[in-house]
């Protein structure tokens, strides 16, 4: 018989119970907070919700989880983050503050380049115990389904190192691990040398990387950085249908720094997500709104860039477009593993209301994945993963500016407690 928890005596259990799809419109403002309420997991799933004061009747038997009055929520869902990087790139910002661009610093072998060097001299081994500490610190804030890029390799037997670390972290964190091929993250400067090794390189892509990514079943999605000085629309819908044509779902990075038509690719293209947007066009909010691609909004990644502009969550909500938000933890332009201190943003720069928040981060951040049948829900059927949060409201979550209110989390119906983590 399948092991049996009863969680009682929380002071809001927030189900996001609704349909098994991503949430739209109005729906994202009810979050489904229910008072005297109580959980039943069985095994791996959630059984029963209901009643507190039935359910400890019917089942006086089980072993009982009180909450102490605090809030328990879905796992949270963290849809886009680069979790496999080698060193840190402080030195970046105060460049940034001196009023180098972006590109100027992809330019001038920074930004990405300089992580592709790091991860191209570091061992598979030293890559693991890396993003083994970082990811134990990002569940420790009640996220319990990330994805994880690879894309800092860019060159076969690099990319197939940082998806072999993601699949060899699977099952030692409390956290769900959704692998994303990213090898088109970047153009490598020598293949920057003319027209015909730029074509190269792409072809190279849906050619020779790809096939050794999918033989390995290493990914369960394509990504592309879709942005002008980067991969062109035309490039990226060539590798993109070529991860379709191999069994990949696709993502993109798309519309992040200027308009290119990239949001617009993500929905003729049926992709499950188009991340970033802040430079996204109306036109390009019509055809999210349009399609079934979830728009993942990553605020903190502007903020740290010091830009003024973020993603119209405003005008992608109220088109119908289903939001999610995501940390982007990544070593350059979003080192934060704190998804609650994106819902902060979320509600502050992106005008969001603290329902829509908490939906963007666990309903729409599964249907970002592909995942809304399964997890982002306190709902009978859906995988037991929950975060108990020291607050008596849910919407404290995004109110406490940066603090870690996260008590413990559980996946599958094991405790945060079961896995072997690391001291960080």
């Amino acid at each position: 018989m399948p092991t049996e928890k009863l969680f009682v005596n929380a002071s809001q259990v927030v189900t996001c119970a609704g349909p098994a799809r991503a949430r739209r419109g109005a729906e994202m403002a009810n979050a489904g907070i229910r008072r005297d309420t109580a959980v039943l997991v069985r095994g791996d799933v959630i059984a029963e919700v209901g009643d507190s004061a039935a359910l400890e009747l019917k089942h006086s038997d089980v072993e009982r989880i009180d909450c102490g009055g605090a809030v328990l929520t879905p796992g949270l869902v963290d849809s886009h983050t680069h979790a496999i990087f080698g060193a840190p790139r402080y030195e970046e910002q105060g460049l940034r503050a001196a009023g180098a661009g972006y590109m100027e610093i992809a330019s001038a072998g920074g930004g990405i380049h300089s992580s592709v060097r790091s991860v191209r001299a570091a061992s598979e081994d030293e890559l693991a115990e890396l993003a083994h500490r970082r990811l134990a610190r990002l569940a420790s804030y009640g996220t319990t389904t990330v994805e994880v890029k690879s894309g800092y390799g860019l060159r076969v037997e690099d990319e197939l190192k940082q998806l072999r670390v993601i699949a060899r972290l699977q099952g030692t964190l409390p956290l769900r691990l959704i692998p994303t091929w990213l090898g088109a993250h970047e153009i490598p400067p020598e293949f920057r040398i003319s027209d015909a090794a730029r074509r190269g390189y792409v072809r190279g892509l849906a050619e020779e990387m790809l096939p050794k990514v999918v033989e390995e079943r290493l990914a369960r999605f394509a990504d592309v950085f879709c942005e002008p000085g980067v991969f062109t629309v035309d490039e990226t819908r060539y590798v993109l249908e070529a991860a379709r044509g191999a069994g990949l779902l696709l993502k993109l990075h798309a519309d992040e720094l200027e308009p290119s038509g990239a949001a617009e690719l993500a929905a003729a293209l049926g992709a499950t997500s188009a991340d970033h947007l802040a430079a996204i066009s109306r036109a390009g909010v019509d055809a999210l709104a349009a399609s079934g691609t979830v728009a993942t909004l990553l605020p903190g990644t502007m903020l740290f860039l010091g830009r003024g502009r973020q993603a119209p969550a405003r005008a992608l909500i109220e088109a119908g477009v289903a939001v999610a938000l995501a940390t982007d933890f990544n070593p350059g332009t979003s080192p934060t593993v704190s998804l609650p201190l994106i819902l902060t943003l979320g509600v502050s720069q992106l005008r969001m209301s603290p329902e829509e928040a908490i939906i963007a981060a666990t309903v729409n951040g599964a249907a970002a994945l592909g995942l809304a049948d399964q997890v982002g829900q306190i709902a009978p059927g859906f995988s037991a993963d929950l975060a108990l949060f020291e607050m008596e409201d849910v919407r404290e979550l995004p109110y406490w500016y940066g603090e870690r209110r996260c008590m413990s989390t559980w996946l599958r119906g094991k405790t945060c407690n079961e896995y072997q983590l690391p001291v960080s």
